[in-house]
């Protein structure tokens, strides 16, 4: 993510985050510790931090201050997001020994522990969820279709895999980035709005909003797969080439795909207008989605 000036509160936002996820799990020595001990290393082996942060930011644009409340829902999505690479790197799917630059959890776990971390973590979530208060039920409505099926990110990934080696449309292309990666992301910035209390004005905003930072930072990813070195992404780059996956650069070249990712964060930072100085951390996380170099 972006360190350029102005985004110092990033680097104390996370530092809360850690505390706060760490936090939300069942103690390492609890029993069944290497469970435990799985699920907290998938969660807490470090990362952007980005969907916490554009929880907290959403609250904030709502409700002109941090809210606590926002905890939470932030620990919720990022808890699915920690599940869901878990899987994802499972010999099953990507099949990835590499995870933010350590061995992924089924390496250093086992497949089996592997996939239960997994399955607790998303447990977790609504656990977390369960406990926020009278907008719970609605929380748990917007994080669950964000995750599953037919327009989550379970969705996305089935979709992903299925076009693997074909000649995928540039539509084909947005339809799975929307699913894949940009509903968790939306669902990050409406569970912050949701607990500040947004309108449903206001929840249609943060929804267009977060659908555009979340494609945008899908196709920084499909770039920076071509682009960056595995020790600079914490995981094996070039793979969405190997495996002729269905990204933007497959379809229109670095240059096409570039255009399409700054286009998406015109569209955020619009969705936004007239939201005024407290929606400014929103703005800055829309451009360091796309400006970033892992």
């Amino acid at each position: 993510m972006a360190t350029h000036r102005g985004a110092d509160w990033m680097t104390k936002e996370r530092s809360l985050a850690e505390r706060a996820l760490a936090a939300c799990l069942p103690p390492a020595e609890a029993a069944p510790a290497r469970l435990h001990a799985a699920m907290r290393y998938a969660l807490l082996g470090g990362g952007k931090r980005l969907r916490p942060l554009l929880c907290r930011a959403a609250a904030r644009a709502v409700a002109g201050r941090d809210r606590d409340a926002a905890w939470r829902p932030a620990c919720a999505v990022e808890c699915i997001h920690a599940y869901s690479l878990i899987h994802d790197d499972l010999p099953a799917l990507d099949n990835d020994a590499l995870r933010r630059g350590r061995p992924t959890c089924h390496v250093a776990f086992g497949e089996a522990m592997a996939i239960l971390a997994g399955d607790a973590l998303q447990t977790q979530a609504f656990a977390l969820l369960a406990g926020a208060g009278r907008r719970a039920g609605a929380m748990a409505r917007v994080l669950a279709a964000a995750a599953g099926s037919p327009d989550g990110m379970v969705a996305g990934q089935v979709m992903d895999m299925e076009a693997e080696r074909s000649r995928a449309t540039l539509a084909e292309v947005q339809a799975i980035h929307s699913r894949k990666t940009a509903a968790l992301i939306r669902a990050s910035v409406q569970l912050g709005g949701l607990a500040a209390g947004a309108t449903p004005a206001q929840l249609g905003a943060l929804g267009m909003f977060g659908e555009a930072v979340g494609c945008a930072f899908q196709i920084a990813d499909d770039l920076l797969d071509e682009t960056a070195s595995s020790a600079e992404l914490g995981k094996t780059a070039g793979k969405d080439a190997a495996q002729a996956k269905a990204t933007y650069p497959a379809v229109t070249g670095r240059a096409g795909a570039l255009a399409a990712g700054e286009a998406l964060v015109a569209a955020a930072l619009q969705a936004l207008a007239g939201w005024g100085p407290p929606a400014g951390r929103l703005r800055t996380l829309a451009r360091a989605a796309l400006h970033r170099r892992h």
